[in-house]
């Protein structure tokens, strides 16, 4: 706990979500049964915390070094695309651009080779 609250992290705001996020990490990888109440406790806290935070660089970085918090994250932000947690209009706009030139390329004629073949 004494690491977490190092004077090196530099976004204070985001402490108490890394420290649950770091809790349930824990209890994740733990070799001992986990006591369901308390698994359901911290997820339901850090659910809050996530749901409270505002998008940023910082937010991003303590998801990035905490898988599950970042799994729980994930499932909870509906905005928010799956795994590449990018705004979801942004993603659609990404794919739907990609079959776009899929689709010229498909329909662009090849230039013959030498020997007849394409």
């Amino acid at each position: 706990m004494k690491a977490l609250q190092a004077p090196t992290f530099q976004h204070p705001e985001l402490l108490p979500l890394r420290v649950l996020a770091a809790l349930l990490d824990r209890l994740e990888h733990s070799t001992v049964p986990v006591d369901p109440g308390q698994y359901a406790s911290v997820v339901r806290r850090l659910e809050q915390a996530l749901r409270d935070a505002k998008p940023s660089d910082a937010l991003r970085d303590l998801l990035a070094a905490h898988p599950a918090a970042s799994e729980l994250y994930e499932n909870t932000q509906y905005e928010v695309a799956g795994l590449c947690r990018s705004p979801l209009e942004a993603s659609v706009a990404a794919e739907q651009a990609a079959r776009t030139m899929i689709q010229r390329a498909m329909h662009t004629p090849r230039e013959s080779s030498a020997d007849g073949q394409s």
